[in-house]
Order: C-alpha cells, then sequence, then structure tokens
C-alpha cells in the first residue's frame, strides 16, 4: 500500500464526482484537513468509513487500496470484507503500539525517580539525582499523555 499512490486515487475521484473537498469531508463527517491529508499521502482513511469513501468515490475497497481501477479481467483475490478487517486489525496494533510505547516512557520515568533517589549524600551525587528527577518527571507527563491520547482513539 502506497499512501502517495490511494491519496492521488483519491484526489482523482473526488474530482471525477466533481466534489470539493470539503464536500467530501462533510459527507463523511469528517473535516476538509482530513481528506487533504489523504490526498497528499500523510494519512490514510480510518477503517470505519472506508466503505462510505468508496461508494462516494464510486470505487471498490481493492480499487482504493491498490490506487488503481481494477480491469475487467483481474481476478479479486480478497473480498472487501477481508480488507476492512486487515485495515481495521493493522490500525488497532497501531493503537496498541503507541500505548505500549506510553506505558514504556512511565516505567523508565519511574526507574529514573528510583535510581535518582538511591544517589543521594555527596554535592554530586545530589546532582545526578536532581537531573534524574528532572528526567522522571518530564518522561512520565509524556507517556501518561500518549497512553491517555490512545485510549481516547481507541474508544
Amino acid at each position: 500500500m502506497n499512501q502517495i499512490i490511494i491519496g492521488n486515487f483519491i484526489a482523482q475521484k473526488r474530482k471525477e464526482q466533481n466534489l470539493t473537498q470539503a464536500a467530501l469531508a462533510e459527507d463523511l463527517g469528517v473535516s476538509n484537513k482530513t481528506v487533504s491529508k489523504w490526498e497528499n499521502g500523510k494519512c490514510m482513511p480510518d477503517y470505519s468509513i472506508i466503505e462510505e469513501l468508496c461508494k462516494k468515490l464510486d470505487i471498490t475497497i481493492s480499487e482504493l487500496i491498490n490506487g488503481e481501477e481494477n480491469s475487467d479481467k483481474e481476478i479479486r483475490k480478497c473480498d472487501d470484507e477481508q480488507i476492512l478487517d486487515l485495515l481495521k486489525r493493522t490500525q488497532d496494533l497501531e493503537h496498541d503500539r503507541k500505548k505500549q510505547v506510553g506505558l514504556t516512557i512511565i516505567v523508565m520515568g519511574i526507574a529514573f525517580a528510583a535510581y535518582g533517589s538511591s544517589l543521594r549524600g555527596s554535592i554530586v551525587r545530589d546532582f545526578f539525582s536532581g537531573v534524574m528527577f528532572g528526567i522522571a518527571i518530564p518522561s512520565m507527563i509524556i507517556g501518561l499523555t500518549i497512553t491517555v491520547a490512545q485510549n481516547r482513539r481507541s474508544k
């Protein structure tokens, strides 16, 4: 899947339907910036609206994924339901991976804080203890932010 090719195909089919980005976005319940990101290859449409997008553009899901119209002689290897299921699983895995990154950063922050508290005793150790706490607090905040953001997206 090449996002740029898919984006160009979306733009081409949208123009063939005499739709503006804003009109397509309104029909799909997304922003026109989102449609622009699809067309520029910066991101893919969410699996939850792909069927509606394909209906609006008068294409099949496999054509969307291939970034071109299917020839009449081409044999379909996957049906639309299988493709949608694959896209949903892929997006779910991406969200899960981002949650794991957030949790890992939180654990690292806790480890820095624990290690920093064990360094008390001299001026040099106190300095490094402060550095560890300086790293720990932002790490935990960043990790928490990533995790919360991914939890909101998955709902």
